[in-house]
């Protein structure tokens, strides 16, 4: 379990970015996995996923989870539209409503925890490598903006995701970036005919380019087994035929 150091100085919210420890689950879950998009049963993630809401004293009938899709599709949630947070597919939430739990899966992608201090305004944001280049992060925070958010109010951690050096890609991966803007190249490196892409430099830099200044990184590996963080990637390296997933929650007080 990790935290941002930078979140944690204000007493109005909670959050923690979740890995593998501290569930039930069996074989390549073990343990806290709560992926409800997962092969592992449904029980067990149910279990897992009402001992996550417990890290931040708060029930499971308050967790907000979406159908993530890799896509630049957000959810606001208020009090007139809280009843209608199920299966909703997206990959970003935001909300202003007391002890209503933001939750994001991931298993190597970027978790972001958002928090306005002025406007008491949270946002989880799922940000793979297809969410970040749709935009996801910049239609977030332009929202934020047209709602009275300022640059200055905003704090934002960026959770466990996959490191550089392991993340390796193909020549059109890279090929993509770099026509979106040239200036991409800086997020790729070459390694005896390898290249491999920063997704959490990637990440940073959206987030600097709108703005932000308050920014944390938590520099843990997810493909790393010792950051007992559940890895897409790692997983199939080991040829599993499924993987555990990482949750990230953010929760006004």
């Amino acid at each position: 379990m990790y935290y941002s150091n930078k979140l944690s100085k204000y007493k109005s919210i909670s959050h923690c970015f979740l890995g593998q420890k501290g569930g039930i689950s069996k074989g390549i879950y073990k343990s806290l996995n709560c992926g409800k998009g997962s092969l592992d049963n449904e029980n067990n993630v149910d279990r897992n996923l009402k001992t996550a809401c417990k890290k931040i004293s708060t029930s499971y009938r308050k967790l907000i989870l979406l159908n993530q899709i890799h896509s630049n599709k957000f959810y606001f949630f208020d009090k007139k539209n809280i009843h209608h947070k199920n299966k909703k597919l997206g990959d970003a939430l935001i909300t202003k409503e007391k002890k209503i739990i933001l939750g994001i899966l991931t298993a190597d992608c970027v978790p972001i925890l958002i928090y306005d201090k002025k406007l008491k305004i949270v946002s989880a944001i799922h940000a793979g490598w297809k969410g970040a280049y749709k935009g996801i992060i910049k239609k977030v925070i332009k929202y934020l903006f047209k709602n009275g958010s300022k640059p200055e109010n905003l704090t934002a951690a960026i959770g466990p995701c996959i490191n550089q050096k392991n993340y390796e890609v193909k020549k059109d991966f890279m090929t993509k970036f770099l026509k979106q803007n040239k200036k991409n190249q800086i997020f790729f490196k070459k390694i005896k005919k390898k290249t491999y892409f920063s997704l959490n430099k990637y990440v940073y830099t959206q987030l600097r380019n709108l703005g932000l200044r308050k920014i944390d990184i938590i520099e843990k590996d997810t493909y790393n087994p010792k950051n007992n963080l559940f890895s897409a990637r790692r997983s199939l390296r080991l040829n599993h035929d499924d993987y555990g997933r990482n949750i990230s929650i953010i929760m006004i007080n």
